[in-house]
């Protein structure tokens, strides 16, 4: 999903420095560290900002060139170009600068720890993308040696990565009015990072992944023990997980770690208006993961409908189901006179999806909201809901898996959606899960992780960290919903659902010259561009593979 931001005027999230500068007269107080910080905020990973088209959970109506296994090596960018390495250089600019001695420590430690928590981020997205990469601790120039420095292995980048977070987390305060990074959305952005770090490590047999797993169950635990943050629940498990995303104001949400606040003509996007007509959908794929009420999967329930007609495949399932994907009934647009548009099946050959099943997570009914740059919803940057899946993964990666981790964490979620306790004892296997080499409870995890956290941009980053590539081999990942002939004859002939690519037994293809994608593992990693090879060639050798 993609989010775009419309701003009228200025805020924190978006300003750079107005004024050219010189080291002499800047770094002169308080106002200007602060004015200098600003300008990372926009990297900040704003809920429903990143890809998660690319992963299992949606099905984009333009194939991916890279899932597809048809993308090349880039001759220059490819996330390798100077605008992508500006960040890094900007905070370490600061870092070498904030010395005035007029200023307390206290002060310059405070926005030190604020630029050193993005270039944490930063690095850690370097090394998603690239795995060995260098570290540069100081801003260089044209001339600076270092630019001809090789890459450091991805653990060392790792490591350099949790000492500015652990830096951070010293010396950042509670949270303010300012909606500035703070301990918590530090100890929150940790846990992720520890957690993909010790998960990458095991899974891809690097070693040494139990430190990193420690300090993302610790992160995630101090976050926890602190009972400034909690699960957002009215008693209403049929519409708190939709309206959850649906909040102008999350300013006082307990859910709410850290988010970001849009406002009428001051700072705006466009989200429900794109998501409205974003030629995508969620996967067959990852709707079959959905369990159904009596906490089973479908392949072992009695409870289970079946998939003949959308009202079948949503009956007696997780009610996440039904808020994160229109079924027939959903209210598509609220007018403030009172009438209502009513989906009465499937937007299916329309831009509203590309597999029938239509995302609906963060989508406003409200008409108004559709008026370009008109959406205020406020949006997630890090949510507690995230915390306590990352502990309860952290925690099962580390053998410490008990009931009692589940039921101040995942109890937590299942509660919220009116859905049976995850209970250890009573785990039953799944025939169509994606995850056989791993243990039943770390299955369940995953589950959950996927459903809870889904259109949040996370799947992609999960499925390298686990290295589990493979599940883009199973076919159902590229398919939509299923389309019987008795089912096809309720929509009217004008809609063109007779021309739609169907598989043998009726399910939705997008991609007619594909069966599935084929998994390689070089698509871990990016390649890097082959100008920064020839400029520099102690960046070789090339990533795996390519």
């Amino acid at each position: 999903m993609v989010l775009t931001a419309s701003c009228k005027r200025e805020n924190f999230l978006d300003r750079f420095p107005q004024d050219r500068f010189t080291e002499v007269t800047y770094f002169q107080s308080e106002t200007d560290l602060k004015l200098y910080a600003n300008q990372f905020y926009g990297i900040l990973p704003v809920e429903f900002s990143n890809n998660d088209g690319m992963s299992d959970n949606l099905v984009p109506k333009g194939i991916s060139t890279f899932l597809a296994g048809t993308a090349t090596i880039p001759a220059s960018g490819g996330g390798w170009a100077i605008g992508d390495w500006s960040g890094i250089r900007g905070c370490n600019f600061f870092l070498t600068r904030n010395i005035n001695p007029s200023l307390s420590d206290a002060i310059k430690n405070k926005y030190n720890a604020e630029v050193r928590f993005f270039r944490a981020l930063y690095y850690w997205q370097k090394v998603i993308r690239f795995g060995n990469v260098p570290i540069y601790k100081t801003d260089l120039n044209e001339n600076s040696p270092e630019l001809f420095n090789g890459r450091n292995p991805h653990k060392e980048v790792m490591d350099f990565v949790l000492e500015d977070l652990n830096y951070a987390i010293a010396n950042l305060g509670d949270p303010t009015s300012e909606n500035r990074v703070h301990k918590y959305a530090a100890l929150a952005l940790k846990s992720r990072i520890c957690l993909w770090e010790g998960t990458f490590r095991k899974y891809h047999n690097l070693g040494d992944e139990t430190k990193f797993l420690q300090e993302a169950a610790g992160a995630s635990e101090e976050i926890m023990n602190s009972t400034k943050y909690a699960i957002y629940n009215t008693g209403n498990p049929q519409a708190d997980y939709k309206n959850l995303f649906l909040q102008n104001d999350l300013t006082n949400n307990k859910e709410s770690i850290m988010s970001r606040i849009y406002l009428v003509n001051i700072s705006t996007t466009n989200y429900t208006r794109q998501i409205g007509e974003a030629n995508t959908g969620f996967s067959k794929d990852f709707v079959r993961s959905y369990l159904c009420t009596d906490g089973k999967p479908i392949s072992s329930s009695s409870l289970y409908a079946g998939d003949n007609t959308p009202e079948d495949e949503v009956k007696n399932r997780d009610p996440r189901y039904a808020q994160t994907i229109a079924i027939p009934g959903y209210i598509l647009t609220q007018n403030p006179d009172g009438s209502k548009v009513v989906l009465d099946r499937p937007n299916i050959n329309t831009s509203a999806t590309s597999t029938g099943y239509q995302i609906i997570k963060g989508r406003s009914s409200d008409p108004a909201i559709w008026n370009a740059n008109q959406d205020i919803i406020d949006r997630f940057i890090f949510r507690y809901a995230e915390v306590l899946l990352n502990y309860a993964e952290a925690k099962a990666e580390l053998g410490q898996l008990d009931q009692a981790v589940i039921d101040k964490s995942i109890k937590l979620l299942r509660i919220r959606a009116g859905m049976p306790n995850m209970v250890l004892t009573e785990l039953v296997p799944d025939a169509n899960t994606v995850y056989p080499s791993v243990s039943l409870e770390l299955q369940e995890i995953r589950r959950e992780r996927r459903i809870e956290l889904a259109g949040d941009g996370f799947r992609w980053n999960d499925i390298l960290r686990w290295k589990a590539g493979t599940v883009f081999n199973n076919p159902y990942v590229i398919l939509g919903m299923k389309l019987t002939q008795a089912y096809k004859a309720t929509y009217p002939a004008a809609q063109g659902v007779n021309n739609l690519p169907l598989t043998a037994d009726g399910y939705i293809r997008n991609y007619t010259n594909i069966n599935n994608y084929t998994w390689a593992d070089k698509m871990y990693l990016y390649p890097l561009p082959t100008d920064q090879l020839t400029i520099n060639p102690k960046l070789a050798p090339q990533n795996m593979g390519w």
